[in-house]
């Protein structure tokens, strides 16, 4: 194995010095001392002398995504280059952030070229060097959000970030919010996968998956379409109107688009803006979209009707709110704001939307915006 080793040496400095740059190619890596400008120490003195230089070196390797590489060392036996291989192993595969995400398999010889000390090194990978050195750092759980919502409006598949201390965040039910409250931007809510590695630990990679019903390119399209509707809705209510006006506007603008049929849709943004086919919910959050990006503070509220599962909004005025079922609004043939009292057979939560003592919904000139 030494004489392998001692060969393997000789063909690679051979290679270098014949000017052919191997280790700039990525086929091997190396670790280079610490020299002061202008000296810089050639690939026989590059050496690591105790387990942390050596783990720091492995960690760099790892880091890189680099399959090969030599460590030569000092200082230490080769006994003891084996004992401290074996342990930065262990804490590559299962402790450091790129390792537990990204390695398969780290093997090594320990051997000897010329009579300097040197260990070889093999790692195979589960991701390649371009998804590696892809992996974006962010420095807190926002940061690690707004990289999430990136890709998740982008529609991707996957995004994986790096984080130096990992908060409990609920992954999960925070893309489930956001995509019900940004219709305009999301078209379908994913299947959401969460993975995190090392599993335990301070700094950690993290790697979210989406996966759709619908094809990226699809979902692209729809959000296109989607887009334009609701920046006609803001054209329909620019200019001086009142928060009243707007919301009527709003509703005759929504409502009066299609003949409505009452069904859930993966995509219910698009169909119904583009197919009228819609729930309470997809009516609700839709309506809301467009009210705020008209500058009204609109919002959704859920509950029960009649004991069933139903979406509908409410419209805050000096703190107090007012509510507006689309479809009840539709079956009587006209836009209003309903006092709680007036809202037989719902039920939500008062804690978040109060019930008030205002027994009367003001009139017009109360809203203004």
């Amino acid at each position: 194995m030494k004489k392998l080793l001692s060969a393997l040496f000789c063909l690679v400095i051979s290679i270098l010095l014949c000017g052919c740059d191997l280790f700039s190619q990525g086929s091997y890596y190396s670790v280079e001392p610490h020299t002061e400008s202008g000296n810089a120490a050639s690939p026989g003195k590059q050496t690591v002398s105790d387990y942390g230089q050596l783990r720091s070196a492995l960690s760099r390797l790892v880091e890189n995504g680099s399959q090969t590489g030599i460590l030569y060392f000092s200082d230490i036996t080769e006994e003891q280059a084996g004992e401290y291989m074996e342990n930065a192993v262990s804490y590559i595969m299962w402790n450091h952030p790129i390792g537990a995400y990204a390695v398969e398999d780290i093997r090594y010889d320990i051997g000897a070229n010329a009579g300097k000390k040197a260990i070889a090194l093999t790692v195979s990978y589960r991701h390649s060097r371009g998804e590696i050195l892809r992996i974006k750092r962010v420095a807190d759980a926002q940061e690690a959000m707004d990289q999430v919502i990136e890709a998740l409006v982008d529609c991707d598949e996957t995004v994986v970030f790096r984080i130096p201390e990992m908060e409990p965040v609920d992954f999960v039910q925070k893309i489930r919010d956001y995509v019900e409250m940004n219709p305009d931007q999301c078209m379908e809510l994913p299947q959401v996968t969460v993975s995190y590695y090392p599993e335990k630990g301070t700094e950690r990679v993290v790697e979210v998956d989406f996966t759709y019903q619908t094809s990226r390119e699809t979902l692209r399209s729809m959000q296109k379409t989607v887009e334009s509707m609701f920046s006609s809705a803001e054209l329909y209510v620019s200019g001086d109107a009142t928060d009243l006006e707007k919301l009527s506007l709003l509703y005759s603008f929504l409502m009066e688009r299609f003949d409505y049929t009452l069904d859930t849709s993966i995509t219910p943004s698009y169909s119904l803006l583009r197919h009228g086919v819609g729930d309470s919910k997809a009516f609700a959050t839709v309506y809301a979209t467009m009210c705020r990006r008209a500058g009204v503070d609109c919002r959704v509220v859920s509950g029960t009707r009649d004991g069933n599962p139903y979406y509908w909004n409410v419209y805050s005025n000096e703190d107090v709110w007012y509510h507006i079922d689309l479809l009840a609004c539709s079956e009587q043939a006209g836009f209003s704001l309903k006092h709680p009292s007036e809202l037989t057979g719902y039920v939500w939560d008062f804690s978040i939307y109060p019930q008030h003592t205002e027994e009367t919904v003001p009139d017009e000139t109360a809203f203004t915006g």
